[in-house]
């Protein structure tokens, strides 16, 4: 009976951890689809992710937290948009993030763009900047206090 239990109880845990996993897109045509459906903003996160420290850093106290974890499921589309040294990206890839990166002004990394997507006449969407961020110190509350603030301006 005790064997049951415990297994009951790990099962339980590994359910639990899966369902806080979070959805991160790297297509953004599939996040604008998404965004489009759902009515929250993308959240467009650029980094460097096998060379950038404050990228790690972010991913680390805020983004891997259950408090962004919570607050994202409810509020945006995540997006990836990696610009990496060392692992290798299809050139598809590659150019939809460069586009990305000379259409946004990105210099720096971590940088965070919150975008209102529209949908235009036929099939082109337009990213309606909300406003940007990038590593703010002092864990997920105060990344989240900044977050709220560009995206609640704009619902």
């Amino acid at each position: 009976m005790r064997k049951i239990i415990v297994l009951s109880f790990l099962f339980l845990s590994v359910l639990s951890v899966q369902a806080q996993e979070l959805e991160w897109h790297t297509d953004i045509s599939d996040a604008a689809k998404e965004s489009l459906k759902t009515k929250k903003p993308l959240m467009l996160f650029f980094t460097g992710s096998d060379w950038c420290g404050w990228c790690k850093r972010l991913q680390k106290e805020v983004f891997q937290t259950p408090e962004f974890k919570k607050w994202a499921k409810k509020n945006v589309v995540l997006v990836e948009l990696d610009y990496p040294k060392r692992t290798p990206q299809e050139q598809a890839l590659r150019e939809q993030n460069f586009n990305l990166q000379q259409m946004f002004g990105v210099t720096g990394y971590p940088t965070i763009w919150f975008v209102q997507p529209e949908k235009k006449e036929g099939k082109k969407v337009n990213l309606n900047p909300l406003g940007n961020t990038g590593y703010v110190a002092g864990g997920p509350t105060k990344w989240l206090e900044v977050a709220d603030g560009l995206i609640e301006d704009k619902k």
